[in-house]
């Protein structure tokens, strides 16, 4: 895992983790709600990893890492919205927002060190 890491990026490879658990998590939610609420998390989802992929492959990051970040904000709200309606129970939903928090963290070093790298 953590030869992955140094070839994609620690945030990349945190939320292709997220994503690993994600998918079987949205799959217990309601059937009506897999396919309004569970594909607007997991779309969202996918919308933060092609946004880290494009960080990872070019030099103009921070579009890229911003769009990472602001998809990152709104799946808190979605995992928050999830787990009021009860489609998420207590545990997963903190494991979700531990994860989020912590690929939240590794974009903003990964943007403040890309800022430093830029006005050197």
């Amino acid at each position: 895992m953590q030869d992955r890491a140094r070839e994609t990026g620690p945030a990349l490879e945190a939320h292709y983790r997220f994503i690993l658990w994600l998918v079987p998590a949205v799959g217990r939610f309601p059937r009506s709600q897999k396919f309004l609420l569970g594909d607007r998390i997991q779309g969202t989802a996918l919308d933060v990893l092609d946004a880290l992929i494009e960080a990872t492959y070019t030099r103009q990051r921070d579009v890229f890492l911003a769009r990472a970040n602001l998809g990152i904000e709104k799946l808190r709200f979605l995992f928050r919205l999830a787990r009021d309606l009860r489609y998420l129970d207590t545990r997963r939903y903190e494991f979700a927002a531990r994860s989020l928090d912590d690929t939240g963290r590794k974009i903003g070093a990964w943007r403040k060190t890309h800022r430093g790298q830029e006005s050197s």
